[in-house]
């Protein structure tokens, strides 16, 4: 693995973190109203863990 990560590389790899993040908590309640009980989760799109899946950056 290289020391140096360049700075493109770095900027790809930083978006990409902010994709793995769950959704907002009053989106939950945006779609499935105040009784229901969901995960975050449950709504966020891109779903990527560092290890698990790796990204084309």
């Amino acid at each position: 693995m290289a020391r140096y990560i360049h700075p493109s590389k770095k900027k790809r790899l930083i978006k990409h973190g902010r994709q793995t993040k769950w959704a907002p908590f009053w989106t939950v309640l945006k779609a499935f109203g105040k009784g229901k009980r969901v995960h975050p989760s449950r709504l966020t799109d891109v779903k990527r863990h560092w290890k698990r899946s790796s990204t084309k950056a």
